[in-house]
């Protein structure tokens, strides 16, 4: 004789996985997140080492912002590259920084310079920052194609 359960706590139902549609559009929503804090990230390193640029300890500049120009290319490249998942993410917060470099290097009308020409530590940063972005970018180029599951 089959004995029934008699459990006074009702059985959880496990929801379905969704469907192929929802889940194409949250994969969507997630690349475009990314893709947006890539582009915010590229922004806040460029002012960070651009405020960094003119740090002096006992009246010599310090080249930090050279440091963190580099750190913070490749970790928003590699994060750009993994959340987008293309080739030209690197491009996504690459050019909000070289944006914010450029604009920094021009003289306003009222004389104002963010990077002079004689402060080594802010051209060692646009030139190890755009090195930086150049290597990651070609580094993506010459990746191999990812192998996709069930092709």
């Amino acid at each position: 004789m089959p004995v029934a359960s008699m459990s006074a706590v009702p059985e959880e139902t496990v929801p379905p996985p969704p469907s192929g549609q929802s889940r194409r559009l949250l994969d969507l929503a997630l690349r475009v997140a990314g893709g947006l804090v890539a582009v915010l990230g590229g922004t806040l390193t460029a002012v960070l080492e651009l405020l960094l640029a003119t740090l002096r300890v006992g009246g010599q500049l310090i080249g930090v912002s050279v440091l963190i120009a580099i750190g913070a290319n490749i970790a928003l490249s590699w994060f750009a590259h993994a959340t987008v998942g293309r080739r030209w993410a690197v491009a996504l917060p690459a050019t909000p920084w070289f944006v914010l470099m450029a604009v920094a290097a021009v003289r306003t009308a009222e004389g104002d310079l963010l990077v002079s020409g004689d402060n080594w530590v802010g051209l060692a940063m646009i030139v190890a920052g755009a090195m930086t972005f150049a290597v990651m970018g070609f580094r993506q180029v010459l990746a191999p194609p990812p192998v996709r599951s069930g092709d």
